[in-house]
Parts: structure tokens; C-alpha cells; sequence
């Protein structure tokens, strides 16, 4: 399959996985088990574990992940009010 694959589809892979891996990463070990857990089975989330997987993916800074895949991939830097809070 990779080998299909450009090599700047590939490099863009493997950048997204590393800013994933350093949000990810943020979380202590017991967040990072609960929120594998929870996404495991999405489908029998209650109101309850809805608002934790919430609260979980709020300390991922989803935001600033956006952010910093834009800017990874944006042939021009994006404006610094826009990078996030990182």
C-alpha cells in the first residue's frame, strides 16, 4: 500500500502522527486508558461517559492540534492568533 503513496503524502503521515502522539501524550496514564476505553465502544456511551469523553478530549487541546496540522501543511505560516495555545 505504501508503495503507492508520494512521498510527501507519506512524510505528511508520519508529521500527523507525531503531533498526535504529542497531544496524546499530555494525558496522565489513567486519562489516556479512560479515553481508550471510551472510544472503544462509542456506541453505549451514556449521557455520563458522553461528558467524560468530553472532558478528555478537551485536555487533548484539540484546537491547538488543528492548529499545529494547519500549520505543518500550510505552504504559508498561519497568523499567530490563529496558531492556538501553543
Amino acid at each position: 500500500m505504501l508503495k503507492r503513496l508520494p512521498l510527501f503524502k507519506i512524510i505528511a503521515i508520519a508529521q500527523l502522527a507525531m503531533l498526535a502522539r504529542r497531544h496524546f501524550q499530555q494525558l496522565d496514564p489513567a486519562d489516556r486508558h479512560r479515553l481508550m476505553e471510551l472510544v472503544r465502544h462509542p456506541r453505549k456511551l451514556g449521557r455520563p461517559e458522553r461528558k467524560e469523553l468530553q472532558a478528555l478530549v478537551g485536555k487533548l487541546e484539540p484546537r491547538a492540534f488543528a492548529a499545529g496540522a494547519a500549520d505543518a501543511f500550510s505552504p504559508l505560516p498561519l497568523p499567530k492568533r490563529r496558531a492556538g495555545r501553543r
